[in-house]
């Protein structure tokens, strides 16, 4: 028995959705826009990228591929192509309904070949995210010669999405997951706990696009500050007075054009994880 791909669906967009409910500083969420986007261009960009993302039977490359283009047709800029990057493998890894999420998404990761990296680099190139650059190899906008984990390989130390095909998702399983889990059991609000994970994040390295955008004394001054704000949500002070001043935070930012993208990012993968973990037939089957 396999997961259906609407169910797979479901579980992005729900992931979507609990991510923009959260007050992520210095990103998009429900409580304020930023960077000349809002909630609302999110939330219609999941809905367009969950069908081809979760396409039963397709190849990652044109998992990835489809979803960019169903983006730039619903919203017309590039809102969540570290999303796609990071949940296309995920998504056909549940499909195999594995009793390990992790476990089936390695092998799907192994399975990748130059065709898919063929089909990312053109998505990567049709999003044109902030700060594409040009590599020395496997550049995207020239043509593939290697398999897409060793090209996302080769740019695993200056760029933590592509860190994850290197390690197995290990920031989303052995970092974001547990973070989850902990918060969740504390208080059953998501929102909350999805913010745990963003912070998480944010708080343990530089976030890579803002690296990119703003270079690393920036990133590492955000990382303090992400610090600090954890510190504070663990030791279990108010949300009401805590979110405060996190808004204060991201407007400051906001005016500053630093976006913390990348953690926001992981932070989407992890709860879609998550979610996914829930409707594997293994998880409520065991046998």
């Amino acid at each position: 028995m396999t997961v259906p791909a609407e169910a797979i669906a479901a579980a992005f967009t729900a992931a979507c959705r609990d991510e923009l409910d959260a007050p992520k500083p210095g990103n998009v969420h429900l409580f304020a826009a930023g960077h000349r986007m809002t909630a609302s261009d999110f939330v219609r960009s999941a809905e367009a990228a969950a069908g081809p993302l979760s396409h039963s039977g397709a190849r990652i490359g044109t998992r990835i591929l489809a979803a960019v283009e169903a983006t730039l047709a619903a919203v017309g800029t590039n809102t969540n192509l570290g999303i796609i990057l990071l949940c296309a493998p995920l998504a056909a890894a549940a499909e195999a309904a594995s009793r390990d999420l992790r476990a089936s998404l390695a092998q799907t990761l192994d399975s990748l070949d130059v065709q898919d990296a063929a089909l990312a680099f053109r998505a990567i190139a049709r999003a044109a995210p902030a700060g594409l650059g040009r590599a020395e190899r496997h550049d995207v906008f020239a043509p593939a010669t290697v398999t897409l984990k060793v090209a996302m390989a080769e740019a695993s130390q200056r760029d933590r999405i592509a860190r994850q095909y290197a390690s197995d998702f290990a920031d989303v399983f052995e970092r974001g997951e547990p973070a989850f889990a902990t918060a969740l059991s504390r208080s059953a609000d998501r929102a909350w706990a999805t913010l745990a994970v963003y912070l998480e994040f944010l708080a343990a390295f530089p976030d890579s696009h803002v690296v990119r955008k703003h270079g690393a004394k920036t990133a590492q001054e955000v990382c303090g500050i992400a610090l600090d704000f954890q510190t504070r949500m663990r030791s279990g002070q108010a949300p009401a007075a805590l979110r405060d001043d996190l808004l204060r935070w991201d407007t400051r930012l906001k005016a500053q054009g630093i976006n913390p993208g990348t953690s926001a990012d992981l932070t989407v993968a992890t709860v879609f994880a998550h979610r996914l973990t829930t409707i594997l037939p293994s998880a409520r089957n065991s046998d």
